[in-house]
């Protein structure tokens, strides 16, 4: 899983909101629980399973909405970065 928050032009009404969270919820790969689109910030925080949906197909859904996607950021989920730095660890004794 890989978590992203993206931030939005301004949304203008609580229907803009509905919208996208319809159209992320309906992708194959999203955490719907998880999921959730800040209508103060203009941010949609959202966490995803990269072997199912690239971040761009996100990005996609939403442009395709109407809604201009102004900056991304995405990072690995905090479980499985300690599980790479466990396996990585050298541990001399």
């Amino acid at each position: 899983m890989k978590s992203a928050t993206i931030q939005l032009e301004t949304l203008t009404c609580p229907s803009c909101m509905q919208k996208i969270e319809g159209a992320l919820k309906s992708l194959d790969g999203i955490d719907k629980d998880t999921m959730k689109v800040l209508f103060n910030s203009s941010k949609v925080k959202v966490n995803f399973d990269e072997e199912k949906l690239s971040i761009d197909e996100i990005e996609s859904a939403i442009t395709k909405l109407g809604y201009e996607v102004i900056k991304t950021k995405v990072k690995q989920e905090l479980i499985k970065r300690i599980n790479l730095l466990k396996k990585n660890a050298k541990v001399n004794f």
